[in-house]
């Protein structure tokens, strides 16, 4: 075999890696998805025992991240990728983090929507949380649209998303300390919904970092804690 077919073949091995790699993101993205959608239903529908499977599944991302964070090890070291792919595979590494921290914060949302269930519920049915819920599941899979067709324009989309969630956050904080000021017996519900509604926050806000290493992949600009008027200058 000439020494350029070797070559050819080993390019050719890299990509199909690579591109594994990517899927195996992608399908780790899908089951973070599902596991929202169900901690999210379990939560409105009053539903213990959604809740306490959706808790109960969160190895399964775990094993995920794992499996796919030993094989970016293996191609750092073995094939010592420069320039995009490099960039590619570090991205990955972050990625397969945040996702891991939604799948924790899924869980967190299992474990509440369970306790919830035990406890009186309001009339709306937790109306609130609801939207702030599709919002976030909505940001989610947007981000991984965008890892997938490493769309900077999507990605750009999620990362000005955010501020609304932080904002819908926020309007369900105050509105938390009213109920809890005008009947003190609704705290432990209340705070219950509190803690909800703040990792559904924090979903927004890894559903965000995984839209700024999009940008970090296809641009090689680190955006984190940059202006979003300086970040909107990319598209």
């Amino acid at each position: 075999m000439e020494a350029s077919d070797v070559t050819h073949h080993i390019s050719r091995r890299f990509n199909k890696d690579l591109e594994d790699l990517r899927n195996n993101v992608l399908a780790m993205g899908g089951m973070v998805e599902s596991q929202l959608s169900k901690a999210i239903a379990a939560m409105v529908q009053g539903d213990s025992e959604l809740g306490l499977q959706v808790a109960g599944d969160d190895y399964k991302v775990n094993a995920l991240e794992v499996s796919i964070d030993e094989e970016c090890g293996r191609l750092l070291a073995t094939r010592a990728p420069t320039a995009g792919d490099l960039r590619l595979i570090v991205a990955i590494i972050k990625t397969i983090t945040d996702l891991e921290r939604i799948g924790d914060e899924a869980e967190k949302i299992g474990f509440l929507a369970s306790r919830l269930a035990a406890m009186d519920r309001p009339p709306d049915s937790y109306r609130e949380l609801k939207t702030l819920g599709q919002h976030v599941a909505h940001m989610l899979r947007d981000a991984m649209n965008a890892f997938a067709r490493l769309d900077i324009e999507d990605a750009l989309d999620v990362v000005r998303e955010d501020e609304r969630v932080d904002e819908e956050y926020e309007s369900i904080q105050r509105q938390c300390i009213t109920f809890m000021m005008e009947d003190p017996r609704s705290i432990k519900r209340v705070m219950n919904v509190t803690w909800a509604a703040r990792s559904l926050e924090r979903i927004g806000d890894h559903a965000k970092n995984i839209c700024e290493y999009v940008i970090y992949m296809v641009q090689g600009r680190d955006v984190r804690h940059t202006d979003i008027s300086e970040v909107s200058d990319l598209d």
